[in-house]
């Protein structure tokens, strides 16, 4: 099969849905040889931050010289950012060869999701690759997720819990953290990043029926500093100052903690990183979609913030914004899902944004223009619409003055869209 027919055909297993199990992830596995069993892992999960978090530690990794697996979701433009060693993306014909031994596997007694079938195609090429580490990123929640195969990583972490996918994980931050909790192996070290005190119950009570060791943010292990230039991580074992973080915005200096400490506990499994390792892959990671600039006067940030917790994380970027630009204003590019929370989303944000534009994203679970609109019945500023991305980054252009903020969030497909259109390679495919 060529390339665009095995893509094709990846996206036609989207009918199966999402089915949170391991049963059939097990059994493809075992039938192609569970490449699984022979990479070393790193596996993240967590509401928000998991996908920074691995992109520091993979960039850590990297820097220290060893052969590094990343395997994160969803991809924004290109189905193979999802799996890259040492920052390549795997490459079109290897995403033929592979997915062809997997469904030579498959036979006519499984049926795969999507997302199964990429984790299938993710290990099978890591261990082909030689990897010295796999870093792993959950796709939803933890327990049932594809990637919860691992039986013995090197260490875990779970950076954040929050309210989101409440249709498969529960409506509490409690059942969230049972779930992401699922993660948590035997006798293996987790990180736990910030979240509440009834979420970070549940993870203890789950760390320690499994006698698994707690790093936890705040108390064993922090990030100190006020800038990104010049922080100080306070580790269990180890100490760094001056560091400086790649990634904007506050919040990534608790994903850098996290990364750190995460690193910290697999050096105690043999996976040792020096400091200018640490140093090197702090400043030099990068991770598209997380407050991504893309231009200059005015500056346009992408940023893939998608629920209440996430955007209250950005609505500190923009207070940061706003108290050192008073004179400049920050306008709102928004799309969103139409099961995401739309009024918990947005309300964290409105005090900062001078103006609003709505779009709505190629996906048919799309909020509409109209939908949006009715989120912002107690807003009094001015509201633009635009269905067709590009057209709302138009308008927003059009809006803004040079010394202005103009931000596009609420959906990864959003953002893929966007950064699809420019580019120039037109609108991206599911991404789900």
């Amino acid at each position: 099969m060529s390339y665009s027919s095995v893509i094709e055909y990846l996206y036609a297993l989207q009918k199966h849905g999402i089915k949170l199990g391991l049963e059939t992830m097990r059994i493809l596995l075992n039938r192609i040889g569970n490449p699984h069993r022979s990479l070393r892992i790193l596996h993240i999960g967590g509401t928000n931050g998991k996908g920074s978090t691995a992109a520091m530690v993979a960039s850590v990794l990297q820097h220290s010289g060893r052969r590094v697996g990343l395997y994160t979701s969803p991809h924004l433009v290109e189905f193979r950012e999802r799996i890259r060693v040492n920052g390549c993306m795997i490459t079109e014909n290897q995403v033929e060869e592979l997915i062809a031994r997997v469904r030579a596997a498959i036979k006519d007694s499984l049926e795969p999701t999507f997302f199964e079938m990429t984790t299938a195609l993710a290990f099978l090429y890591f261990a082909d690759s030689e990897v010295d580490v796999a870093v792993l990123e959950v796709g939803l929640g933890g327990r049932f997720d594809a990637t919860n195969v691992v039986e013995q990583p090197l260490a875990t972490a779970i950076t954040t819990i929050g309210l989101d996918h409440q249709e498969y994980l529960g409506h509490t931050e409690e059942a969230i953290a049972f779930e992401k909790g699922g993660i948590i192996k035997p006798f293996v070290p987790v990180v736990i990043g910030r979240m509440g005190q009834e979420a970070e119950q549940v993870l203890r009570r789950i760390a320690r029926d499994r006698s698994a060791p707690v790093w936890q943010l705040g108390r064993d292990f922090a990030m100190d500093g006020n800038r990104p230039e010049g922080l100080t991580y306070r580790g269990v074992t180890r100490v760094f100052e001056d560091l400086t973080c790649g990634l904007a915005g506050h919040h990534q200096w608790d994903n850098a903690a996290c990364a750190l400490a995460l690193l910290e506990a697999a050096g105690r499994a043999g996976i040792e990183t020096g400091e200018a390792a640490v140093r090197d892959g702090l400043r030099t990671v990068s991770w598209e979609g997380r407050l991504e600039s893309i231009d200059e006067y005015p500056k346009i940030l992408l940023d893939g913030a998608h629920n209440p917790a996430a955007a209250h994380a950005l609505a500190g970027y923009f207070k940061d914004f706003c108290v050192n630009h008073p004179s400049s204003r920050i306008l709102l590019v928004w799309g969103m899902m139409r099961d995401k929370d739309r009024q918990g989303f947005i309300a964290p944000l409105v005090p900062f944004v001078s103006e609003i534009v709505l779009t709505q994203a190629t996906l048919a679970r799309s909020a509409t223009v109209e939908e949006l609109r009715a989120t912002l019945h107690e807003w009094h500023g001015p509201v633009h619409e635009a269905v067709l991305p590009m057209d709302a980054m138009t308008v927003a252009r059009r809006r803004a003055l040079p010394h202005d903020l103009i931000c596009i969030a609420g959906s990864l497909m959003l953002l893929g869209d966007i950064k699809a259109a420019v580019r120039g390679c037109g609108l991206s495919p599911i991404r789900d």
